[in-house]
């Protein structure tokens, strides 16, 4: 499992975690998340998102 970081505030997605807070189940890889996902902090979408 990997991790994304926003490349706008630094806010880290941990696939293995997931984002239970933001209504992600633990296990949810990266690619899976939905189009329309932002980042919960800045509200920057996928595309500003790089591997860590």
């Amino acid at each position: 499992m990997a991790k994304y970081v926003c490349d706008v505030c630094g806010w880290e997605y941990d696939e293995a975690a997931g984002s239970p807070e933001n209504g992600i189940a633990p296990g949810t890889k990266f690619e899976d998340l939905p189009d329309d996902f932002v980042c919960p902090l800045c509200g920057v979408g996928k595309d500003s998102f790089s591997e860590a």
